[in-house]
C-alpha cells in the first residue's frame, strides 16, 4: 500500500509532466486553432459575440410565473427546490396541490 507522502510525490511527478506536455503542444495548438479561423473567417469579435450569446442564453429575460402562493402571500413558481415554508407545510400534512394558484 502506498503512504500519503508516496501518493503526493506521484501527484507532483504527474503535474510537472503534464505541464511541460501543455508547454509543448501549447503552440501547435494555438496554430491549429488560428487556421480554422483563417479558413472559416473567424475573428475575435465572433468569439466574443458568442460567448455572450452563450451566457444571455443561459438566463432567463422574464421571471416564472408563479404557481403557488403561500398563507402569507409567499409565492414559488414550481422551479427548482420547494421553498421552506411550503416543504414546512407538507412536512405538517397538507398538500403543495393545497396551495397552488387556480387561474
Amino acid at each position: 500500500m502506498n503512504s500519503l507522502i508516496e501518493i503526493q510525490n506521484q501527484i507532483d511527478l504527474l503535474q510537472k509532466q503534464a505541464n511541460e506536455i501543455r508547454a509543448q503542444e501549447f503552440d501547435k495548438t494555438v496554430q491549429d486553432i488560428l487556421t480554422k479561423m483563417t479558413a472559416f473567417g473567424i475573428t475575435l469579435k465572433d468569439l466574443e459575440a458568442i460567448k455572450g450569446r452563450g451566457r444571455k442564453a443561459s438566463t432567463s429575460s422574464k421571471p416564472a410565473v408563479a404557481k403557488f402562493r403561500g398563507p402569507n402571500g409567499e409565492t414559488w413558481s414550481g422551479r427548482g427546490l420547494m421553498p421552506r415554508w411550503l416543504s414546512a407545510l407538507v412536512a405538517q400534512g397538507r398538500t403543495r396541490e393545497e396551495f397552488a394558484i387556480k387561474d
